[in-house]
């Protein structure tokens, strides 16, 4: 007499069956749930934990998870960031790229590329999707610098564009790096014109008449310590006492903090014993407060103009420039025949 076998247990009894063949072929079996419908579940062993996933077809997918289990602590977590949205507009891309990068760069510096970016770039593509802009697009917003004039913004702007992008293929958002082929569109730099310098002869004069200036001993030790450092002009006028180590010592240094230089690391300037001098008068006169040129003005120390003004009322307009001391002392050392590098080093050019 035949035994009657409910369907239940036949959907049993196959469901074992397949899955013992399943599991021999990379843990995957088979769920029949009481609809009738026939699910493929990936079987797969993460963190201690025995964990399964749905999928509709089997060979393909379980191929494809395997991979994903093998890069990720979570195959659940990375499908869904899968299939995340990405913003794939040229703000979010750029935006995303600078953020990434911002962390290398010193605040003034990452204040003026931000600014570059949201107004040449970003306010002109910035709601296109990366991947449908044209290097005719890419183009126009270059050539709406260069109308300004500003040429050589014009460069620097393309530049960075073209960082975006190979940022945006990167992150597979666009196919590839548009910028480059605009390289040969872009105007002919202008002449540069550089900053007024003396020649090595014309120093003995423009040091007597400093020390004849009528001008505040503020004034006159700033631009002193710009000849004798050759150091850039905002790092004289934002200099702080804390930063100049051992001045009674052998080795005086003045140490000028990271945060304040382009590359994001010290810079360290040996003081010369007239530097030394320099400075212990200056502090004998004006050493109060942590700054070394103190002023009432919005930054709080003496500005920009001070040096210049005071160079045009010694008779040297047009002559002669604060920056241009870096140059002459350039020219001074090379051809005094110093080790390039160390004169490199020491003007800290980026």
């Amino acid at each position: 007499m035949a035994q009657h076998i409910s369907r239940a247990k036949i959907k049993n009894l196959v469901a074992n069956e397949l899955t013992d063949i399943a599991q021999q072929r990379g843990g995957c079996y088979i769920l029949m749930p009481p609809t009738d419908s026939k699910l493929w579940r990936p079987g797969y062993h993460l963190l201690a934990k025995t964990r399964a996933l749905a999928l509709d077809s089997a060979r393909q997918d379980l191929f494809s998870l395997n991979r994903t289990i093998n890069r990720s602590t979570s195959a659940s977590e990375t499908i869904r960031w899968a299939k995340s949205p990405k913003d794939k507009s040229f703000a979010g891309v750029a935006r995303e790229w600078f953020d990434n990068c911002a962390t290398r760069w010193v605040p003034s510096y990452a204040t003026r590329l931000k600014s570059r970016l949201e107004e040449d770039l970003v306010a002109r593509l910035g709601t296109r999707d990366i991947s449908g802009i044209t290097a005719l697009d890419l183009l126009a917003a270059i050539r709406a610098i260069e109308k300004r004039g500003a040429v050589e913004t014009a460069k620097r702007v393309l530049q960075m564009a073209g960082c975006v992008f190979r940022y945006g293929v990167a992150t597979g958002r666009c196919e590839r790096d548009i910028s480059a082929d605009l390289r040969s569109a872009l105007k002919p730099s202008q002449n540069v014109k550089h900053r007024s310098s003396l020649a090595a002869k014309e120093l003995p004069g423009f040091l007597n008449d400093l020390e004849n200036y009528e001008g505040s001993i503020l004034t006159k030790t700033a631009m002193k310590l710009v000849i004798l450092t050759f150091v850039r002009t905002s790092e004289v006028r934002l200099a702080r006492w804390s930063e100049f180590e051992d001045l009674d010592g052998r080795a005086p240094l003045w140490r000028i903090p990271a945060e304040r230089m382009k590359m994001r690391r010290d810079h360290l300037v040996p003081l010369a014993p007239q530097v030394v001098k320099l400075l212990k008068a200056l502090y004998r006169a004006t050493g109060k407060g942590p700054l070394l040129f103190p002023a009432n003005t919005i930054s709080g120390v003496i500005s920009e103009n001070t040096l210049i003004y005071a160079i045009y009322r010694m008779g040297y307009h047009s002559r002669a420039t604060a920056h241009g001391f870096r140059s002459t002392a350039s020219t001074v050392l090379n051809e005094a025949q110093f080790n390039r590098d160390w004169i490199e080093v020491q003007l800290a050019p980026f």
